[in-house]
C-alpha cells in the first residue's frame, strides 16, 4: 500500500487535492491511504477526495509528526504547524520509504511512501 502524506491549505477542493495527488502517483492502481495532520483531517475537500476514490484517511498529531525523519524539512513549517513537513512526515509514518518526496502543486503539498518490509500488512508488490 502507498501512503500519500498531504499538507493543504484551507478551502483547498477536492478536486484540487485529486490533481496534486495524481500528479505525483507513480502508478494510480492499488491501495491508497490518505495521511494528513490531525486537524487538516476534516477539511471538506480533503474528506471529498477520500471519499470519491474510496481511500481510507488518517489524522495525525503534530507532535508525532514532528518525532518523523524527513528528507526536506522545513523552518517556516515547523514554526507554523509543528512539523517541519506535514506531507512527508505523515507519509512515512506508517513506515516504509519515500518514493516522492514532498511536492507543492497549488495549495497542496503531496508525498509517496510504499511499504518497504516484505512482511509489513500493508506490502504488496507491484505489478
Amino acid at each position: 500500500m502507498r501512503t500519500v502524506g498531504i499538507g493543504l491549505a484551507s478551502g483547498v477542493s477536492a478536486a484540487e487535492v485529486l490533481a496534486a495527488v495524481d500528479a505525483v502517483l507513480p502508478s494510480p492502481t492499488g491501495p491508497v491511504l490518505l495521511a494528513t495532520l490531525d486537524r487538516r483531517a476534516r477539511e471538506p475537500g480533503l474528506v471529498g477526495a477520500a471519499a470519491e476514490r474510496g481511500w481510507p484517511l488518517t489524522g495525525h498529531p503534530a507532535a508525532v509528526l514532528a518525532a518523523v525523519r524527513v528528507p526536506a524539512p522545513s523552518g517556516a513549517v515547523a514554526r507554523r504547524v509543528g512539523t517541519p513537513s506535514v506531507a512527508e512526515a505523515a507519509a512515512l509514518l506508517t513506515g516504509g520509504v519515500l518514493e516522492v518526496g514532498k511536492t507543492v502543486h497549488g495549495r497542496v503539498t503531496v508525498a509517496v511512501a510504499r511499504a518497504s518490509d516484505p512482511t509489513h500488512p500493508d506490502h504488496q508488490e507491484e505489478p
